[in-house]
């Protein structure tokens, strides 16, 4: 089969059929392997290893196909066990583009099997950027030794890039970039790029710096290919780019790459001296992480999990939240304690009650999910003085939803229960629940970020329990002081 016809037939088989592949010969390879050593006779040594050979060698070819990236999704997606077999037969030239690749709870089980050697040898084989990404994972003689290794140019960028938190812009950028003069013409730029090996990935644009190194304009690729070959750098270069400095914020630098459709972007120090570029891979990954992490908060997870985790880890990350979920249900129940004689005698409500609950949290989830999305976005801070209006209107649409859905479960409650007093009742609870609701879904994310904490860290469990206990309390009130 011709490499043509080998690349036409990747193409048409879709990831999730490679994928399906690799585990159907997991299964078969286990199988087997579980046969030959319920076997007996001086014949089951050469039965396992021809088992081995087998399975193992077909199981490593469609690894060698497959992206790292898809290695990295298939290595997410098997239990420990299976996930360790996978790693030992990934081609050690491999190893590195892999770690990269998979969540940071995965990285720390493959990063476990590997012994230092091993690991030396994956580290050895990145740049100063990618071993930046990977240095926290290591340990730290390690990464001296790995330092020490460096030539003074990549090691003096992997300093730097270790010298920015995780959330900086110099934590992400990128080292790999093609630089020109100002003074030369385009042929001469066009004959300079041929003499490359190849361009850095996402290079859509050059970088156009002094002698000096300081940055004073950037040349886009297709600029260059579109025009005169004659011209200078410095007649067809953009020369107020939109760039960026190391310390400042990476998010903001993700809305900013959203927001004017960047590719690639400089780095530059105070000085104005170019010292690397941020690309749009980097702030893809970055969004996805930020997505992830809302999502997790959202739900009181603490902490990044790995699915196939071992029990007492999963434990220890989802022990906290579902502490403080029992807490605040038992001061739910306390409050309609507080109403057991108004229940007992009209036993509606306990069938009522837990819809006014139900309706205000799901009301409150809403309004909390907008307002981290606003704050994610950066189009509302508690700096911003729009906090005040955005309050009024979540409360406005609160009123409305209340009246309306309010009503509606109220004339159900009415001719269900044939007592229009109760039917009011539902109305009021209703409002007033979803009017809290809405008051405490502004309120919680925040006072969540004015506390410097993330403004979705357990908000959803925070709201459902102001709207169980608020709406419980809400309802049975009303109840007592009219329908007795």
């Amino acid at each position: 089969m011709t490499e043509a016809e080998v690349e036409a037939k990747k193409a048409q088989e879709s990831l999730q059929d490679r994928l399906g592949q690799v585990v159907e010969l997991l299964h078969r390879h286990k199988l087997v392997e579980g046969l030959t050593q319920r076997q007996e006779g001086h014949h089951q040594d050469r039965v396992e290893q021809l088992v081995h050979r087998q399975h193992l060698v077909e199981l490593q070819a469609k690894l060698d196909e497959l992206h790292p990236a898809d290695v990295a999704h298939l290595l997410e997606a098997l239990p420990l066990e299976d996930r360790l077999m996978v790693w030992q037969l990934v081609k050690a030239e491999r190893d590195g583009d892999i770690l990269l690749e998979v969540s940071d709870a995965v990285r720390e089980t493959l990063i476990a099997d590997m012994d230092d050697q091993e690991l030396l040898a994956a580290a050895r084989e990145m740049d100063a950027d990618a071993l930046a990404d990977l240095a926290a994972e290591l340990p730290r003689d390690m990464v001296h030794e790995l330092m020490e290794g460096l030539d003074a140019q990549q090691r003096e960028r992997l300093r730097s890039a270790l010298s920015y938190e995780e959330d900086q812009v110099g934590a992400l950028m990128d080292f790999a970039m093609v630089t020109i003069r100002e003074d030369v013409s385009l042929e001469v730029v066009l004959r300079y790029l041929r003499r490359l090996k190849e361009l850095p990935g996402h290079t859509d644009k050059l970088f156009v710096v002094d002698y000096d190194g300081v940055l004073k304009g950037v040349l886009p690729i297709k600029r260059l290919l579109v025009s005169d070959p004659d011209k200078t750098v410095a007649q067809i270069m953009a020369i107020d780019p939109v760039l960026f400095h190391p310390d400042e914020d990476a998010y903001e630098a993700a809305q900013a790459f959203e927001r004017y459709n960047l590719v690639s972007a400089p780095v530059v120090d105070k000085n104005g001296k170019l010292i690397g570029r941020l690309t749009i891979d980097e702030i893809v990954d970055l969004i996805r992480e930020e997505s992830e992490s809302e999502v997790l908060n959202m739900a009181g997870l603490r902490e990044e999990e790995d699915i196939f985790a071992s029990v007492w880890k999963s434990v220890r990350n989802r022990w906290f939240w579902l502490a403080v979920n029992l807490m605040t249900a038992f001061v739910a129940s306390r409050v309609i304690g507080l109403f057991d004689d108004t229940i007992s005698e009209l036993v509606a409500l306990a069938a009522l009650m837990p819809i006014v609950a139900g309706i205000g949290g799901n009301s409150g989830n809403q309004t909390i999910t907008m307002i981290v999305r606003a704050m994610a976005l950066d189009q509302l801070t508690t700096g911003k003085g729009n906090t005040l209006r955005l309050l009024r209107k979540e409360l406005s649409v609160a009123l409305i939803n209340g009246l309306v859905w309010g009503g509606v479960i109220g004339v159900v409650a009415a001719v269900l229960y044939d007592s229009l007093g109760l039917g009011l009742v539902m109305v009021s609870a209703m409002t007033l629940n979803l009017l809290l609701a809405a008051l405490m879904g502004v309120l919680i994310p925040m006072t969540l970020a004015r506390l410097g904490r993330d403004p979705a860290m357990g908000a959803s469990v925070m709201i459902t329990a102001v709207t169980d206990s608020g709406g419980f309390f809400i309802f049975l009130g009303l109840a007592s002081l009219c329908l007795m």
